[in-house]
């Protein structure tokens, strides 16, 4: 049986809310997306509380909606994608952020496919690899950097 919930793990030389920032504002997940699959999504749909809802546009021209089931600013982000007015299939994605002093943070990526109730997207889900989770940290984290 594959394993259904994957993570990465990494320290970045950036402060927690700068990396925080990068995560919560959809416009600029396509900047460090390690997946390759995000196009864009509009400004001005910064997250700020379970229950939102923010629209990006993935590289096949299709767009999700992604609900956002755990929060809190500063330190975790979870959403769950769907197909526009369908219900989601069940795959997570989360971020957990642990300050380690002023200017350096753990970043916890993780994909959990473990609900996913959807047959035709388990070999896109098996593609997210601990490998592709760690290459949108490193992304990010050249991003929170500079």
């Amino acid at each position: 049986m594959t394993t259904r919930i994957v993570s990465a793990t990494r320290e970045v030389d950036a402060p927690a809310e700068r990396i925080f920032e990068l995560i919560a504002d959809p416009s600029l997940q396509p900047g460090w997306d390690g997946n390759d699959n995000l196009t864009s999504a509009d400004a001005g749909q910064r997250v700020h509380a379970v229950g939102d809802v923010f629209v990006m546009t993935i590289t096949t021209g299709d767009v999700r909606e992604n609900h956002i089931v755990e929060f809190e600013e500063g330190r975790r982000i979870a959403w769950k994608p769907s197909e526009v007015g369908k219900d989601t299939p069940g795959h997570l994605w989360r971020w957990e952020l642990e300050p380690l002093g002023p200017a350096r943070t753990r970043v916890t990526h993780t994909f959990d496919w473990s609900g996913l109730t959807d047959d035709r997207r388990i070999i896109r889900a098996q593609a997210n690899t601990r490998e592709a989770l760690l290459g949108s940290i490193d992304r990010l984290a050249a991003l929170a950097q500079t």
